[in-house]
């Protein structure tokens, strides 16, 4: 199982600054490269203080620049925002900029309020995003490609640059549901997927699902890949615990918000709201604890087979915390389930 980090930004003091929000990020993502981490990802949201990427194909580039080895993955790049004329190039270019590194993660949009205020409203947004997927191969894989759909119309156009590879870069659909999934891997995608409140049926159902597609395909199939994102940090003590998973339950406050709740937002500042979950249910399915718990709990993850374990950590701790938290998780966790060395 490989491990990738995901430099997701959170930004709950705007005296902070996001230059510094994304200094950080890229310090990580240097240090990530240093530890022999698989990948970073980065998530793409506008108009919010958690998650807040508005540029992910340019902070792509910008990681690249400053690191080696890593495959950056966009986690997820929302395609019903973007004009997939422009997109497309926008894609080459990030894909030419990285050397190749590009993973593009896309997917649908998860914040109505954030939907609606782009101009696309949530109950539009899958016919909208399938649109825009097939439109977007189409252009990276083909040339003079017209379109006569509902959302586009347009005469035949060829995205310049060509891409490196005759279909672009890799692609990874982040899915949810089962029978999504394995329609999506038949596709030849890279799934990236998460069991929701660590409803472990759920996620045996999505592991079965992604394994049935594989099988089928054979050979074409070999290399896709299985991503399982999980929200995470290494405690030391049962003070740093209880800590940690305070700083979780307020950053969860905004984002149960914007996600299954009202999503009220002043000022781009999402408000903490109530929560109906119990800080003991919170804890129970964030993998937050001692170097071995974090093992433990990663083990069952190992025996299913996943291919990547997607570890988000970046809710609200300190930069010089997290950059320790990922220095102890390369040294005391991750070498249980690889075989690749840490570096520094």
């Amino acid at each position: 199982m490989k491990f990738c980090i995901q430099l997701s930004p959170y930004y709950p003091d705007k005296t902070y600054g996001g230059d510094r929000v994304f200094a950080d990020m890229l310090e990580q993502a240097k240090l990530a490269d240093s530890l022999g981490f698989d990948s970073v990802s980065i998530t793409e949201h506008h108009l919010l203080n958690i998650l807040m990427m508005p540029a992910p194909l340019q902070f792509a580039t910008q990681i690249a620049a400053h690191t080696e080895h890593l495959k950056i993955i966009t986690s997820i790049a929302v395609l019903p925002l973007h004009d997939m004329r422009i997109y497309a190039g926008e894609v080459v270019c990030a894909d030419i900029f990285t050397n190749g590194r590009l993973m593009l993660g896309v997917g649908r949009g998860a914040f109505a309020y954030e939907m609606a205020r782009c101009g696309v409203p949530m109950d539009e947004t899958l016919e909208k995003f399938n649109e825009s997927l097939d439109l977007l191969q189409k252009l990276l894989s083909q040339e003079e490609v017209s379109a006569d759909g509902k959302y586009y119309k347009f005469d035949p156009v060829t995205v310049m640059p060509r891409p490196l590879t005759p279909n672009g870069p890799q692609m990874m659909m982040a899915v949810l549901n089962p029978e999504g999934i394995y329609h999506c891997t038949k596709r030849g995608f890279h799934i990236q997927t998460t069991p929701l409140a660590g409803q472990h049926q759920l996620l045996l159902d999505q592991v079965s699902a992604f394994n049935r597609a594989k099988d089928e395909m054979g050979d074409t199939g070999k290399e896709l890949t299985l991503s399982l994102s999980r929200v995470g940090f290494v405690a030391n003590s049962a003070a740093d615990h209880a800590r940690i998973l305070e700083q979780a339950e307020r950053y969860y406050a905004r984002f149960d918000n914007v996600f299954t709740g009202p999503g009220i937002v002043e000022n781009g500042l999402i408000k903490e709201l109530p929560r109906k979950q119990t800080r003991t249910e919170l804890d129970d399915i964030l993998l937050i604890g001692s170097p071995q718990e974090i093992v433990d709990k990663l083990g069952a993850y190992s025996d299913l087979g996943l291919d990547r374990l997607i570890f988000s950590c970046n809710f609200g701790m300190s930069q010089t915390e997290t950059l320790e938290n990922l220095q102890q998780f390369a040294e005391e966790v991750a070498p249980h389930f690889s075989d690749a060395p840490v570096t520094a």
